[in-house]
């Protein structure tokens, strides 16, 4: 077996599951709230280790930092909906 396909394998399964978790999240009638600095944290740590990768040449890491990257932004993105969506709800406003 070719080690890329090794690590293109774990890539898909990681974003299989983070997927997964996102979309439960945000059809949950009441989604637990996630820090804000866990957001900021993974996207500092992916854009650092997607430099570093790029930097290795390592082609499979800087793939999936970057989708690890478009998690955390479209994670922060739902929330960030959520809460509004939440918050004009409960004043009787419609978003």
């Amino acid at each position: 077996m070719h080690p890329d396909l090794l690590g293109w394998t774990a890539t898909a399964v990681l974003m299989a599951t983070l997927v997964r978790q996102m979309v439960k999240q945000w059809h949950s009638p009441h989604p637990e709230t996630v820090s804000k600095w866990l957001f900021i944290g993974q996207m500092t740590a992916s854009t650092l280790f997607t430099i570093y990768s790029a930097l290795l040449g390592a082609a499979v890491f800087v793939v999936t930092n970057l989708l690890l990257l478009a998690t955390a932004l479209i994670g922060q993105l739902l929330a960030w909906r959520r809460n509004r969506a939440t918050a004009s709800s409960s004043s009787g406003r419609t978003p």
